[in-house]
Protein backbone atom coordinates (compact mmCIF):
# COMPACT_ATOMS: atom_id res chain seq x y z
CA UNK A 1 0.00 0.00 0.00
CA UNK A 2 1.30 3.43 -0.95
CA UNK A 3 0.45 6.60 0.98
CA UNK A 4 -0.05 9.83 -0.98
CA UNK A 5 -0.15 13.28 0.56
CA UNK A 6 -2.49 16.00 -0.65
CA UNK A 7 -1.32 19.66 -0.69
CA UNK A 8 2.33 19.06 0.12
CA UNK A 9 3.07 22.77 -0.42
CA UNK A 10 0.54 23.86 2.19
CA UNK A 11 1.54 21.11 4.58
CA UNK A 12 5.20 22.07 4.36
CA UNK A 13 4.37 25.74 4.93
CA UNK A 14 2.32 24.89 8.03
CA UNK A 15 4.93 22.51 9.40
CA UNK A 16 7.78 24.98 8.94
CA UNK A 17 5.77 27.67 10.74
CA UNK A 18 4.85 25.37 13.65
CA UNK A 19 7.42 25.80 16.45
CA UNK A 20 6.50 22.38 17.86
CA UNK A 21 7.76 20.58 14.76
CA UNK A 22 11.38 19.71 14.05
CA UNK A 23 13.59 19.48 11.00
CA UNK A 24 12.97 15.74 10.97
CA UNK A 25 9.20 16.29 10.82
CA UNK A 26 9.64 18.63 7.86
CA UNK A 27 12.06 16.21 6.16
CA UNK A 28 9.39 13.52 6.06
CA UNK A 29 6.90 15.81 4.33
CA UNK A 30 9.66 17.10 2.05
CA UNK A 31 10.28 13.47 1.06
CA UNK A 32 6.61 13.03 0.12
CA UNK A 33 6.94 16.11 -2.06
CA UNK A 34 10.05 14.83 -3.79
CA UNK A 35 8.56 11.41 -4.38
CA UNK A 36 4.97 12.21 -5.33
CA UNK A 37 4.55 15.77 -6.56
CA UNK A 38 7.84 17.54 -7.18
CA UNK A 39 6.35 19.63 -10.00
CA UNK A 40 3.52 20.91 -7.77
CA UNK A 41 5.73 22.35 -5.03
CA UNK A 42 7.36 25.78 -5.18
CA UNK A 43 10.70 24.56 -3.83
CA UNK A 44 12.25 28.03 -3.88
CA UNK A 45 9.59 29.27 -1.44
CA UNK A 46 9.82 26.17 0.76
CA UNK A 47 13.61 26.31 0.88
CA UNK A 48 13.51 30.03 1.79
CA UNK A 49 11.04 29.33 4.62
CA UNK A 50 13.33 26.60 5.97
CA UNK A 51 16.37 28.88 5.84
CA UNK A 52 14.42 31.70 7.49
CA UNK A 53 13.28 29.46 10.33
CA UNK A 54 16.45 27.45 10.89
CA UNK A 55 19.49 28.01 8.62
CA UNK A 56 21.15 27.03 5.37
CA UNK A 57 22.72 24.06 7.16
CA UNK A 58 19.25 22.96 8.27
CA UNK A 59 18.08 23.08 4.66
CA UNK A 60 20.97 20.81 3.68
CA UNK A 61 20.12 18.45 6.54
CA UNK A 62 16.42 18.36 5.59
CA UNK A 63 17.17 17.75 1.90
CA UNK A 64 19.63 14.94 2.61
CA UNK A 65 17.24 13.30 5.03
CA UNK A 66 14.32 13.71 2.63
CA UNK A 67 16.19 12.16 -0.28
CA UNK A 68 17.09 9.14 1.88
CA UNK A 69 13.43 8.74 2.83
CA UNK A 70 12.15 9.25 -0.73
CA UNK A 71 14.24 6.47 -2.22
CA UNK A 72 12.45 3.12 -2.47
Amino acid sequence: MRVTMVDVQGTLEREIADPRLTRDDVALTYAFGIRDCADEVDWRTINRLIIDRWSLNALKYIKESAWRKARP
